[in-house]
């Protein structure tokens, strides 16, 4: 038992926040913007303490099953905890762009930010980082296809249909994941690997015991923390909203960090071992995953509340998601990434950080 914790000293610290801040209570809202700002900052780093865990544990399930379902495993599990959270924060936010702008801000993070740096880092290492180019023209079409449904063409949809479009929606999304999902764990599953020369692998480290019982187990275990500790979350951030100028899109951006907090690290990993594959299956999986699975969950509450949300991409993102995928059409066309090309990725992360702290 004191290995197993020792071991999953991040989840421990993820249920010790739980079980502080529902003691607390009211308290953390209602001692004044200090007080409501520094819960914030510490409930979103122990959600970040819990979703590592469920990152981890979805990668062990991954290593058993292998690429592609393990990729699969982990972009889901990532979607997972993106949803519980964001349904949590709507539940408290009235914004009725927050969906949007979380979506958007998930793809410029994946694609941008976790592709921009892993490439990056890794070229600086390695040089140039081969991988399946038929990845990543699959995954840029998919994303695109997907954003211009979704979050492009409502723009062009009568106030008064918008009930027909989600519905149409929901249905197109779940037609083009199933044929994806089929394409990607069927026939054309060579897609998504590649044949990297054969060399001694880091044994990874599991906990002792039945290890798909305890992946599985401890995996839901932070699920449940993580839409625990949201709830409370999502109360302090607006109480720190209210008493702070910060740009709209803030908890947008914070959900979307959430999500992708443990991709970050584990495509990280993958670039410095010289696995590029990993890291484009993770950045654009998760983009892909992002779009295609939030989308239709998040326009389904819409239809059953009766409350639509604002999904049209505002001209900034719609140019800024164009630009992007653009870019990484013409990036991952090769079958090698290099510096140069995560530096440009980088760079339109750091544009996107610039206009959302201008509020665009």
């Amino acid at each position: 038992m004191q290995a197993l914790l020792s071991h999953e000293r991040l989840l421990v610290v993820a249920g010790v926040a739980t079980a502080v801040a529902y003691v607390a209570g009211d308290r953390l809202i209602t001692n004044g913007s200090t007080v409501a700002i520094a819960s914030t900052v510490v409930l979103v780093l122990a959600i970040i303490c819990a979703s590592q865990r469920v990152a981890y544990h979805a990668e062990q399930l991954a290593h058993r099953l292998g690429d592609p379902y393990g990729t699969m495993v982990l972009t889901l599990a990532a979607v997972l905890v993106e949803v519980v959270v964001l349904a949590i924060v709507m539940s408290h936010e009235t914004s009725p762009t927050l969906v949007r702008d979380t979506i958007y801000a998930a793809v410029m993070l994946d694609i941008n930010g976790i592709l921009g740096l892993a490439a990056l880092m890794g070229g600086i290492k390695h040089g140039e980082q081969a991988y399946n180019d038929d990845s990543g023209r699959v995954y840029t079409v998919m994303i695109l296809t997907a954003m211009a449904i979704s979050m492009i063409m409502p723009e062009f949809v009568p106030a008064d249909r918008w009930r027909l479009y989600s519905g149409f929606t929901i249905f197109i999304m779940i037609m083009l994941y199933a044929v994806f999902l089929r394409m990607q764990t069927g026939p054309h599953s060579y897609f998504f690997s590649y044949a990297y020369p054969e060399k001694r692998r880091p044994v990874v480290k599991t906990v002792p015991g039945p290890d798909t019982v305890w992946s599985v187990g401890l995996l839901i275990t932070g699920v449940v923390l993580i839409g625990a500790l949201s709830e409370v979350m999502a109360q302090s951030l607006n109480v720190s909203l209210a008493n702070v100028n910060v740009p709209p899109a803030l908890p947008a951006l914070v959900v979307a960090l959430i999500s992708a907090s443990p991709e970050i690290l584990t495509a990280l990993r993958a670039a410095l071992a010289n696995r590029m594959q990993s890291v484009v299956n993770i950045a654009l999986g998760a983009s892909l995953s992002t779009v295609i699975l939030t989308v239709p969950l998040m326009e389904a509450l819409a239809l059953f509340t009766g409350q639509p949300f604002e999904m049209a991409m505002t001209p900034i993102q719609t140019m800024m998601v164009l630009i992007t995928l653009v870019i990484t059409a013409i990036n991952l066309n090769d079958g090698q990434t290099n510096a140069i090309e995560g530096m440009t990725h980088f760079a339109l992360f750091a544009t996107f950080l610039m206009l959302t702290a201008l509020g665009l």
